[in-house]
């Protein structure tokens, strides 16, 4: 993305972070579309306290500062630097904000004012920039799935949220909760039980080595949901010709379709929108073909849409609304705090 030349309202910098590491753009408070970004690959810290906050700022304060230099040296300012608009907000998503982000809420708007002379600052559950990416500001419902699975919806009144409980407690239909039924059946598969299936035991061990040494790799990694889901693949490439991992996608399907149907607003059309953002829907034909079958038969009146943007757009989406006093998605202490 390239910086657009500008002397409007200043910058929004919007941040996405998450478990593959930490991603910052900066792009011009009217026009979010025009963004510079930068990334780092190593993911903000949690505590007992929750996220880190001081991890998250040490990685942050620099990247931001290097975006606003080479826009300032691009000459995108259109003036010299110091006359130019300064950054004017900053909407950060983070995942597990809702739950673990209390230690955020708390540091960063102080901690951001301080550091870079901005006071509007919006903190988002990663979710919320994923649907805000996925729909903007209109009503409707984001299914956002990659190793977890959460489902959220708003009629801008307020938002409605499904699973996103975690490995352990739900994320019904992710790529975790995916993998981890594969292993299962290939397990029962080795055991000679019934349910089991030759063809991923098969692609356990070509994978993972002899299947009475999973447990041994499995458990003691700290990453267990990440290692689950990079067996949801294997489960899709069997699915053509194996029943078992056919029917694992099929549950899949029907808990992503349950999930969707909880957070849909009811409209007075009778039609909400419905966008599939997340690294799980790569897999293609063997997810979506059942998932559009559960969605017609538990939601017939959504109407899926393509995800216009990623939860990093939908930062700058929060960040560009909050610094146009145009902000219209509902705010709530845990899963969009503002300060202004």
């Amino acid at each position: 993305m390239a910086a657009a030349v500008t002397s409007g309202p200043g910058w929004v910098l919007g941040v996405d972070s998450g478990g593959s590491g930490l991603r910052v753009a900066l792009a011009p408070a009217d026009a979010p579309a025009h963004a510079v970004s930068t990334a780092s690959r190593e993911p903000v810290r949690t505590g007992p306290g929750g996220i880190d906050a001081a991890h998250l700022l040490e990685q942050l304060l620099p990247m931001a500062r290097t975006l606003l230099r080479r826009a300032a040296e691009a000459g995108a300012y259109g003036a010299a630097e110091a006359e130019a608009p300064g950054l004017v907000a900053v909407a950060i998503g983070a995942a597990g904000m809702a739950t673990l982000g209390d230690d955020l809420r708390a540091v960063l708007p102080h901690a951001l004012a301080q550091a870079l002379g901005v006071r509007r600052v919006a903190l988002a559950a990663d979710a919320v920039t994923a649907y805000a990416g996925a729909l903007d500001q209109r009503p409707g419902a984001v299914v956002a799935a990659g190793t977890g699975m959460i489902a959220l919806g708003t009629d801008l009144t307020g938002w409605r949220r499904a699973d996103g409980w975690g490995h352990l407690l739900g994320d019904c239909g992710g790529g975790a909760w995916i993998g981890r039924a594969g292993l299962e059946a290939a397990m029962r598969a080795h055991d000679g039980r019934r349910g089991g299936s030759a063809a991923l035991l098969e692609r356990l061990e070509a994978v993972f080595g002899p299947a009475e040494e999973l447990p041994g790799l499995l458990y003691p990694r700290s990453d267990r949901p990440a290692l689950l889901a990079s067996f949801a693949p294997e489960v899709a490439r069997c699915a053509a010709d194996d029943p078992v991992a056919r029917s694992i996608l099929a549950g899949a399907a029907d808990d992503i379709a349950a999930a969707a149907a909880a957070v849909c607003p009811p409209a007075s059309s009778g039609e909400c929108e419905v966008a599939l953002t997340g690294g799980l829907f790569k897999m293609g034909d063997p997810l979506a073909v059942p998932l559009r079958a559960a969605l017609a038969h538990q939601l017939p009146h959504a109407r899926p849409v393509s995800a216009a943007g990623d939860p990093l757009a939908g930062s700058l989406t929060v960040a560009a609304a909050l610094a146009t006093g145009s902000l219209r998605l509902p705010r709530h202490p845990r899963m969009l705090h503002v300060s202004l």
